[in-house]
This record gives structure tokens, C-alpha cells and sequence, in this order.
């Protein structure tokens, strides 16, 4: 295994790794060693090839219920109820 070594770490970042070691029961090391492979686990959102994604399903749902929402429409919905 390789070894790394931390330098310069902010004092309030080393007290949320430390309490959450400590939650998880823990090891300072194996929480950083967690947080790292959960942080580049997934890799980095395309965003164009997301809007393709997101477009292909709002037209799949108007083909397949003849309901087409638009930004509009989605907006609204998010935000009803919320004043």
C-alpha cells in the first residue's frame, strides 16, 4: 500500500474528519481513506451528455403519457406550495 502524507490541513476541516471518524468508529486514517473513494468513485457529470438525458426522457414521457412539460411547468411544480 501506498503511504500519503497531509500537510496544511485546516484546522476546521481536521475537526469535521475527526468527528465523523469518531461517528463511524473510525481511524482518522480510515476516514480520509473513506472520503477519498467515495469523492472519486463516481466520475465528473457530462453536462451536455446529461441534457441529452434529461431531454430524451421528457420526450419519452410526452410520447408515451401525451403530457409535454415544459421548464415552465417544472418550475411551477417545484415551487408550489413554497410561499
Amino acid at each position: 500500500m501506498a503511504t500519503l502524507t497531509i500537510k496544511n490541513v485546516p484546522p476546521e476541516l481536521h475537526r469535521k474528519l475527526r468527528k465523523r471518524a469518531k461517528l463511524y468508529h473510525r481511524s482518522m486514517n480510515s476516514q480520509v481513506i473513506d472520503v477519498l473513494r467515495l469523492s472519486l468513485a463516481e466520475e465528473p457529470v457530462d453536462p451536455e451528455k446529461f441534457l441529452a438525458e434529461v431531454r430524451e426522457a421528457r420526450e419519452r414521457t410526452a410520447r408515451e403519457t401525451g403530457i409535454f412539460l415544459t421548464d415552465e411547468d417544472i418550475r411551477a411544480a417545484k415551487n408550489w406550495g413554497r410561499m
